[in-house]
């Protein structure tokens, strides 16, 4: 694992606290892994920085590159999507940037992202 990209499900364990992310992370760090998160990912997590303020300081850290939704992006993530006869292009763009990046992909929707890529590293949270 060269690093991990974080799903919207992942984003929402990191605010609660959940503690297996929480040490997954830690872990990650210490041994020099870099971070990714989607945008649309983030879109979806992001409710109220005001009592948002883990998830405002994981993705203001210098350890976390935040993956914008750009037109390219956009129109991979849709054909993805359109070849699996799925929906969601958030999810889409989540294995499209840990499969780009080499990455790990937390999640707490496994079977979504399966189906949008079988061979994608998958960590359940």
């Amino acid at each position: 694992m060269s690093g991990l990209t974080l799903d919207t499900g992942a984003l929402i364990a990191f605010e609660r606290n959940d503690r297996k992310l929480v040490v997954l992370m830690k872990r990650a760090m210490e041994l020099g892994h870099s971070f990714a998160v989607p945008a649309g990912a983030v879109g979806q997590a992001w409710r109220d920085g005001r009592r948002q303020a883990r998830l405002a300081r994981l993705l203001g850290s210098a350890e976390v590159v935040i993956e914008p939704l750009s037109d390219r992006r956009a129109r991979e993530a849709g054909q993805l999507c359109g070849a699996t006869k799925t929906r969601d292009v958030i999810d889409a763009s989540v294995v499209l940037c840990g499969k780009q990046r080499g990455h790990s992909v937390v999640t707490s929707d496994p079977k979504v992202l399966r189906r949008l890529d079988a061979s994608i590293p998958l960590i359940v949270v």
